[in-house]
């Protein structure tokens, strides 16, 4: 597998991105701030993520997607682990992450992946989304913030 920085000129894959974010607005506004990484096999596309600076020294850890029939595979975990490295390489002090309340799945890898929860945005997705989302069979409400120190 192979990771690398997205050009400017290319088209990103929105399919990809809107699977860990449904917005096309928010994912555009993402790629308009921030710096979108590839992860490529055997020619394709298989995973993305977006490193989003949001304060000095501090980058936030964005849109995580792999296609669905690679799931369960560690890509997931390479491309945090990857992201961890990118920051760490670019002198950020601190990566943070946000994820739903409902995605289970994503908060126990954020945590094994070296995360630490530091907060909780109520209400963030019924506030800035159109639309109910549900995983697990819970409604996705409440942003958890989860942190990890670079240095």
């Amino acid at each position: 597998m192979n990771i690398r920085l997205r050009h400017k000129d290319e088209k990103p894959p929105m399919a990809l991105l809107l699977l860990a974010d449904p917005s096309p607005r928010i994912v555009e506004a993402y790629l308009e701030r921030g710096d979108c990484y590839i992860a490529e096999m055997n020619n394709e596309t298989i995973g993305i993520y977006v490193l989003l600076p949001t304060r000095p020294e501090t980058v936030e850890l964005v849109n995580i997607a792999v296609v669905e029939e690679k799931h369960g595979r560690g890509i997931g975990r390479l491309l945090i682990k990857d992201a961890i490295q990118t920051a760490k390489r670019n002198g950020y002090q601190t990566i943070e992450i946000g994820t739903g309340n409902s995605s289970i799945g994503q908060l126990a890898l954020y945590q094994k992946c070296g995360f630490r929860i530091t907060g909780i945005d109520r209400d963030f997705f019924t506030s800035h989304y159109q639309e109910d989302i549900y995983e697990n069979g819970i409604q996705c409400r409440d942003m958890i913030r989860l942190a990890q120190n670079l240095l």
